[in-house]
């Protein structure tokens, strides 16, 4: 019995998406001197958790034009966590999760939404409307880097392709190359991967995106045409990654 790969599983996932519109203190005054120790104090007791920054700076709908803006149905995800996920070459492992929507490396949070609209750019193998999935990931200082670094490791290394198994299921990667992008951020990498599926070749598309301690990871396919053996090259959206970039370097330069 054939067992479904990622990419069909995340064709079960889009279809479900789209069915979904879906204080006191002393009386005394403090010394000049103390002031900016009290200062100092307030302004760390306000700042936000990592998971509460990362909810402040994914993108919404109210950020795009014309796209919906969700968490992802993990009902038929290929994996809920990267220790479910092995490679059968491990250097290429950054790009089963980039490609499964599961964060780099050992992030301190992370969190991903699925915007849907219409194309940007609508092609001979676009009907229309683009899947963009965006994961966003905080880390602990040099740990970001790190996770860019192994990534643009494995685009380099995996060209001619790779497996990725979870939970009993397997998705054959066919290959891998780099993909030129917009810079962004301090760093920023794109890349491009082939599969089979019941004999149609789909391409999919990906990009990573460092800024400081964050990554974003943007990974674009289309379900919908995966599910119905239609060839297809799910190319990112423009409007959203312009979108999620624009949001993090305002905190980036913040």
């Amino acid at each position: 019995m054939n067992r479904p790969t990622s990419t069909a599983l995340a064709a079960l996932s889009l279809l479900s998406v789209t069915a979904l519109t879906a204080c006191g203190g002393s009386s005394d005054p403090a010394p000049a001197a103390d002031k900016p120790e009290a200062s100092t104090s307030a302004s760390a007791a306000k700042a936000p958790s990592p998971a509460e920054h990362l909810a402040a700076t994914i993108v919404t709908k109210a950020d795009t034009d014309g796209f919906n803006v969700a968490e992802p149905d993990d009902e038929y995800a290929f994996a809920k966590s990267a220790d479910e996920v092995t490679t059968d070459k491990p250097v290429c492992a950054p790009l089963a999760r980039a490609m499964n929507q599961l964060p780099l490396g050992a992030p301190e949070a992370d969190l991903t939404r699925l915007a849907s609209g219409p194309t940007d750019a609508p092609t001979k193998l676009t009907k229309g409307v683009t899947f963009t999935y965006v994961t966003l990931a905080s880390y602990a200082p040099g740990k970001a880097r790190s996770a860019f670094a192994d990534a643009r490791k494995a685009v380099d290394a995996c060209g001619d392709g790779f497996t990725a198994r979870a939970n009993g299921n397997e998705s054959p990667y066919d290959s891998v190359t780099a993909e030129q992008v917009t810079p962004a951020g301090d760093e920023s990498l794109g890349f491009t991967s082939t599969m089979t599926s019941r004999g149609v070749r789909h391409v999919l598309h990906g990009e990573i995106v460092r800024g400081g301690d964050v990554l974003a990871v943007y990974f674009s396919v289309d379900g919908m045409a995966i599910a119905n053996a239609r060839p297809s090259d799910a190319r990112l959206s423009p409007t959203v990654v312009k979108a999620q970039n624009g949001k993090l370097a305002a905190e980036w330069s913040s």
